[in-house]
């Protein structure tokens, strides 16, 4: 191949790898609103298979992205928050200023916490510089030889106070997902996240990152609110369930509570009612308990009675 050719071929391939990183995006979806306040986990047990590749925890990475989307404010929970109690130990050691108006109560606590997990493909020992190399090694060292295929993350968004997930997505890319020239979401503004912006496994990794938050602020950026109280099936089935109790001893001598307490034939307040009970009625418990109803054997009766209305005599 002639020296003409060969400069054309190079020069094609150097314009058309950039455009394909344009087509699979590299912006950050906006939010016109703010929807709480959010804090990004810090891996519990590290990222100890990312650093053969010079990468660390995506933590910063992310939060960079939570605060350039405008959907949440983000409050400090990784390495930097080691910084911020020392500080709030010299507060609290009386060694700053008075005026400094550091203190107890003044965090802000967060609404939800994001969870982020990443999965990298099968090892591809020729890469894209592997499959460039040859007689067109000039693309390869641009590229910088990936060593993996492709990048698989998720992140799962709880709402801290009731443990409910809110939201959760996937986000993929493959190895032509990132700019040659320094991955595209923010230009300078990420120049502090290391291998994650110059690196081709980190732009990867981070490419798939991007994808998968913008899932996640497409999904929950019209919401009016995304706190979870409660699950509405959750309640249903707590509601249908027996709550599991202490047995109560065939032979316990038992009384009312209170006066007019109805004992039914069955243990149901859809029963027939059997007797109606004073409190100085003795009654004498069978052993038997079902619904929140205990079995009972009187001088002229015998039925349930519901367990929250009787106590053992002498109590």
């Amino acid at each position: 191949m002639n020296k003409t050719l060969c400069a054309m071929l190079v020069a094609g391939l150097t314009a058309s790898l950039p455009a394909r990183a344009d087509d699979a995006g590299s912006t950050v979806e906006k939010c016109a609103k703010k929807l709480g306040v959010l804090a990004v986990a810090e891996p519990q047990t590290g990222w100890n298979y990312l650093s053969q590749y010079g990468l660390g925890s995506p933590a910063a990475l992310l939060r960079m992205m939570i605060q350039q989307s405008g959907c949440f404010d983000v409050v400090e929970r990784g390495q930097a928050m080691q910084n911020i109690q020392q500080e709030r130990s010299l507060a609290a050691a009386g060694e700053m200023r008075q005026e400094s108006n550091v203190g107890k109560g003044q965090m802000q606590a967060a609404d939800f916490v994001m969870t982020p997990n990443v999965q990298i493909g099968a090892s591809n020992t020729g890469g894209l510089g592997g499959f460039l190399g040859g007689k067109l090694g000039v693309i390869g060292a641009l590229a910088g030889g990936l060593k993996f295929k492709e990048a698989s993350t998720s992140l799962l968004l709880a709402d801290v106070r009731s443990s409910i997930q809110v939201a959760g997505a996937e986000g993929k890319a493959s190895k032509t997902d990132f700019s040659i020239g320094g991955w595209g979401f923010g230009g300078g503004a990420v120049g502090g996240m290391g291998g994650y912006t110059s690196t081709p496994e980190g732009k990867l990794i981070a490419a798939s990152f991007l994808d998968n938050y913008n899932k996640i602020v497409l999904a929950i950026r019209d919401q009016d609110s995304l706190i979870r109280a409660s699950s509405a099936a959750g309640d249903a089935n707590a509601a249908g369930s027996t709550q599991a109790a202490a047995p109560i001893p065939a032979g316990q001598m038992l009384a009312a509570k209170i006066s007019n307490v109805k004992a039914y034939a069955g243990p149901s307040r859809d029963s027939k009612v059997v007797a109606t009970l004073n409190r100085s009625d003795e009654l004498v418990a069978t052993g038997e308990v079902k619904d929140g109803f205990v079995k009972v054997d009187a001088a002229n009766f015998s039925g349930w009675v519901q367990r929250t209305l009787v106590a053992p005599i002498g109590r």
